[in-house]
């Protein structure tokens, strides 16, 4: 098993992808939409977050990011309005991934974010997102609560220790964990 690093994430950013995916969903009635995840990050970490967007994506996920699906969403000029939006996409995503990423601790918005989720439904986890190649990470206070997400062999796991797992896939439609 492996974590997702910086540079594997960066490699896969393109502008380009980011264009065609707001493109994409400018077109689409956004109101009805459903996400298989709801992608909590810092903004600070767009790359990063990107790359992970569009891994995701690849597999076959929808994945809601606010400033590509919403990029008329202004993150200087908060409203009520601006947090419904939000509100309803967390509401309308089937699970929450929570992005640690170099600059995730300075977001405001992320704890709030995964509170909400965490109060709607148990399928929360955490994306770990190392500058090195490590294997493990240390989770901080309340996210060892959280399992959290990594990669082995092109598929993607959900880890709530080291001998407890299941596919991300099932973990999305609730099927229960498996012990090694």
């Amino acid at each position: 098993m492996a974590l997702f690093t910086s540079n594997y994430l960066k490699s896969k950013y393109s502008s380009s992808i980011f264009i065609e995916q707001k493109r994409q969903f400018s077109n689409l009635n956004k109101s009805k939409l459903k996400f298989d995840i709801f992608l909590s990050h810092s903004y600070l970490d767009r790359e990063e977050v990107l790359g992970l967007y569009r891994e995701l994506s690849e597999k076959g996920f929808l994945v809601y990011v606010d400033w590509i699906i919403d990029p008329n969403l202004d993150r200087n000029n908060v409203t009520k309005e601006t947090a419904e939006i939000i509100k309803n996409r967390m509401k309308n995503s089937k699970s929450l991934l929570l992005a640690i990423s170099t600059n995730a601790a300075m977001s405001k918005w992320m704890p709030w974010e995964l509170g909400f989720v965490d109060g709607k439904t148990d399928r929360c986890a955490i994306v770990p997102i190392s500058r090195d190649n490590l294997t493990s990470f240390n989770r901080v206070e309340y996210l060892k609560l959280y399992p959290y997400l990594d990669t082995a062999s092109n598929t993607l796991w959900i880890n709530y220790d080291s001998t407890t797992y299941i596919s991300f896939q099932g973990w999305i439609n609730g099927e229960n964990s498996t012990r090694r």
